[in-house]
């Protein structure tokens, strides 16, 4: 079975039957610290759930950390289009990665990619977007800024502030960066 038929399977599975988790490791799985020679980042993917406000971190089959994060527009519907700040859904990679200057790390999704664009265009065809939309861009996965005031606080207390990307807490956001590499898949859903 090759790895993309391994992870759908992996996130049809998670879908279906849901986390139980045992004796407080769900705790556990928030505060481990997970370092770079800790995991083989060929066999790492992301799972985002939006509706929970979690990532999961998997390496194979093995859920190793799950972290807390945030999204743009509190309307946890599937992006549309470019500037109504909602976060896409589907399978995506990580397309690079760069520390930042206002959002600590970013590493950039492949959004839009072939089938963000099959949906955009299916939702013009259908006339529920003009035709001078664009699907925007630029998606990707970053800490808070803290610059503007927006600290952890908004990640544990679930405040959606950015424009359609994954916000996570800083020393979070840091240590996944230092584990993954270009090309990681990552899935997000609802």
């Amino acid at each position: 079975m090759n790895r993309y038929c391994l992870l759908m399977l992996l996130v049809l599975t998670v879908t279906v039957s849901g986390f139980t988790f045992k004796n407080g490791d769900e705790d556990h799985l928030y505060t481990v610290k997970i370092h770079p020679g800790d995991i083989d980042p060929n066999k790492v993917f992301l799972l985002i759930d939006k509706s929970d406000y979690r990532m999961y971190l998997y390496e194979d089959v093995k859920l190793r950390k799950i972290y807390k994060v945030v999204f743009g527009n509190p309307d946890q519907s599937d992006k549309r289009q470019e500037g109504d700040r909602l976060t896409p859904e589907g399978t995506f990679h990580i397309l690079s990665k760069r520390l930042d200057k206002s959002w600590n790390r970013f590493m950039l999704l492949d959004y839009p990619n072939e089938d963000s664009w099959n949906k955009f265009y299916d939702l013009q065809d259908a006339g529920k977007l003009p035709k001078t939309a664009t699907p925007g861009g630029g998606i990707g996965i970053h800490g808070v800024e803290w610059n503007s005031g927006i600290r952890d606080n908004y990640v544990e207390g679930r405040i959606n502030w950015t424009l359609g990307c994954i916000s996570m807490k800083n020393n979070d956001v840091s240590e996944l960066y230092e584990i993954i590499k270009v090309g990681t898949p990552v899935v997000i859903r609802k």
